[in-house]
């Protein structure tokens, strides 16, 4: 029997340490955070994609009474991306949220199980890593690719 270890490396980044290009995406994304539509859960997130095309797409969480008839902004984008966008691949993803006290995150949040596995499908068509930015209050998280947060994905398709 063999033991293997899954690790994930990752960068904590102040936001002037970033490229203009992460900057944009952590700004949008925090911006996409007041498009939430959040009255359940009071828990407010954003997401900003940036496409191979020079196109930046934004999502943000809809919440619905109906609780599995939401969708988390990640999805949101994704999907919104692909539609719109359907030749166009990812390259980053910037996630930001507020806290139901209305703050910025001290901990970023990270996405859910769901929402890594549709975009670890949308990075499989891309074929290269596409960068993952969680945003805190203070500190960025730079993950290199979404793969790196679902080691065990599913990617036979």
């Amino acid at each position: 029997m063999k033991e293997l270890n899954v690790t994930t490396n990752y960068q904590i980044a102040d936001y002037d340490e970033l490229t203009p290009l992460q900057k944009k995406l952590v700004d949008e994304a925090k911006a996409a955070t007041f498009r939430a539509y959040a009255p359940y859960s009071k828990f407010k997130v954003g997401a900003a994609i940036a496409l191979d095309n020079g196109e930046i797409v934004v999502g943000s969480n809809q919440e619905n009474a109906a609780y599995p008839s939401g969708t988390c902004a990640e999805r949101s984008a994704c999907y919104y991306a692909h539609a719109r966008y359907p030749e166009a691949k990812f390259t980053a993803i910037a996630i930001a949220a507020r806290g139901t006290d209305d703050r910025w995150l001290t901990i970023p949040a990270s996405p859910c199980g769901a929402c890594r596995q549709a975009l670890v499908e949308y990075e499989t068509l891309a074929q290269h890593n596409v960068e993952v930015l969680l945003v805190g209050d203070k500190d960025i998280y730079i993950i290199p690719s979404v793969k790196a947060l679902l080691p065990f994905a599913f990617t036979e398709f």
